[in-house]
């Protein structure tokens, strides 16, 4: 247990690891089993899964030797910094990420639909108006409703926002050395971001079911499922992270002083937060 941290004088270097390669392999088979899958190919499947399984098993592993390098003392203040830059260009690289599909987004919406309808486009697709959602050119595209705010987008809203007070008050908690405190407000936390995501299959399988609107529905049905789709998958990624946090806050990991892989998994968390407050403006309501 890390009721007193010790810290290296030196800058730590690791020694060669299997890990990386490990990894690269793991991620070569899974996305040849997935190419294979969506070509119908019977081993596909299999592939992509056995893949999956060992690149899950490597990150098991390897993170796992982080931690006990962590633990074991091994890291200094030069390492902190190093881990703090990692995660700032990890979060800008996911910002970029989402960037592309807003600008998809806007481009569809904004530049792209509007130019379609205009007068020298008539004769092309006479019967195309430039109305966000409802029927394609020439009913290209079977008609569907768009999703509105009320009330999933609304209530995951304040599903999301609370997570972030509740995330907040756990980091006030651990900076404290209120260890009990901090397992209660993240395992809140976790809780919040699960609601959210029942929340958000209800609202797929509304939206299949009633409203007719698919990831086929047009630019309107792509654009919605995948932003929404990648941000729910961002989500479970930052309950795992956070859960994983919780574990170690158990196990007796971390101190008021030392606890980045806590602010890195809160980082990413608010971020996911951020985004959805960008999603749910102009996604739903605009």
């Amino acid at each position: 247990m890390s009721t007193q941290h010790k810290e290296a004088p030196y800058y730590f270097v690791p020694g060669p690891s299997r890990w990386p390669a490990a990894a690269g392999i793991s991620l070569l088979v899974m996305m040849a089993g997935a190419s294979a899958w969506v070509n119908d190919i019977a081993w596909g499947a299999y592939a992509n899964m056995a893949g999956l399984i060992g690149f899950l098993f490597v990150l098991f592993r390897w993170f796992g030797d982080a931690i006990g390098e962590s633990e074991g003392g091994m890291y200094s203040k030069r390492i902190d910094v190093s881990f703090r830059w990692s995660m700032s260009w990890f979060i800008f690289s996911e910002v970029m990420f989402f960037a592309a599909f807003f600008g998809a987004l806007f481009y569809a919406r904004s530049i792209t639909m509007p130019w379609l309808a205009d007068l020298d486009h008539k004769l092309l697709w006479p019967d195309f108006s430039a109305q966000w959602g409802g029927v394609g050119p020439a009913n290209t595209v079977d008609s569907f409703a768009t999703m509105g705010p009320f009330w999933i987008p609304t209530i995951n809203t304040a599903l999301l926002l609370t997570s972030g007070v509740t995330l907040t008050i756990a980091h006030h908690a651990i900076r404290a050395g209120k260890r009990n405190q901090t397992a209660i407000w993240l395992a809140a936390t976790i809780l919040l971001g699960a609601v959210f995501m029942g929340f958000q299959v209800y609202e797929y399988m509304h939206a299949y079911a009633d409203l007719n609107l698919k990831l086929t529905s047009g630019i309107y049905g792509s654009t919605f499922f995948l932003l929404t789709g990648f941000h729910g998958f961002h989500v479970t990624l930052g309950a795992i992270m956070l859960a994983v946090v919780l574990y170690r806050v158990m196990k007796g990991h971390f101190t008021a002083e030392n606890h980045f892989a806590f602010e890195g998994a809160a980082w990413y968390w608010h971020f996911v937060d951020v985004v959805w407050l960008g999603l749910y403006v102009v996604v739903y309501w605009l």
